[in-house]
This record gives C-alpha cells, sequence and structure tokens, in this order.
C-alpha cells in the first residue's frame, strides 16, 4: 500500500532515504502518503499543495477528490484558489471573521483540463 502511494506521487525510488536527503516538495509529498496510506475517515491538512509544483499539486487535489468520494471528509486550510475549486464547501476567513460559507459545485474536471 505504500509503495502504490509512493508510487503514484513518483518518489518510490526514495523510500530508503531520510527526509534530510528529500527536497521540500518530496517531503511534503511523503507526509500526505503517510497521511493517506490508511484511507482515513477525516483528513486535516494545511496548505498541502505549498511545496509542490503544479502537476504535483493536481496530482494530491485528485487524490483527495477520490478519498472524499470513498467516504473521508478532508477539511483543508488553503490560499489557493485553484485549490478550493476541488471543494463542496467554501468557508473564507478574513482577520478572524467569517465572510464567506458557500456550498459549491466542485470543479475538478475544469481544474483537471488546465
Amino acid at each position: 500500500m505504500v509503495a502504490d502511494i509512493l508510487d503514484r506521487f513518483q518518489i518510490v525510488a526514495k523510500k530508503d532515504l531520510f527526509p534530510s536527503q528529500l527536497s521540500g516538495g518530496q517531503q511534503q509529498l511523503v507526509g500526505i502518503a503517510r497521511a493517506v496510506v490508511h484511507a482515513p475517515s477525516l483528513l486535516l491538512a494545511d496548505e498541502p499543495t505549498g511545496n509542490l509544483h503544479s502537476t504535483q499539486a493536481r496530482e494530491i487535489m485528485n487524490l483527495f477528490c477520490e478519498l472524499n468520494r470513498a467516504g473521508t471528509t478532508i477539511v483543508q486550510v488553503t490560499h489557493s484558489e485553484e485549490n478550493s475549486r476541488y471543494s463542496k464547501r467554501i468557508l473564507e476567513l478574513r482577520d478572524g471573521w467569517l465572510t464567506r460559507d458557500e456550498l459549491i459545485e466542485p470543479k475538478a474536471t475544469e481544474v483537471n483540463a488546465k
């Protein structure tokens, strides 16, 4: 199961390295792989794609969509407008105040086309 996740992120060849031997983006991918490997019922993700290039970010967001369809609740904190398009609900906070609470249709297919 772990090898499948690492293979999906194209880092299976680095499975025997220590964290200090990985780039920041690779460390982020390993952290996400560790979080999702057991298909949790709840996943809390704080800027999950912050250190990743756009292709890796889309892969993570697509994985989150798959997990969500399989029953995982995902709470994501992000500044990325693109990542928010994958959501079913957006809560926007500004200066500690809730300024938006909107149920939306996820636009994953639109984001994938980019």
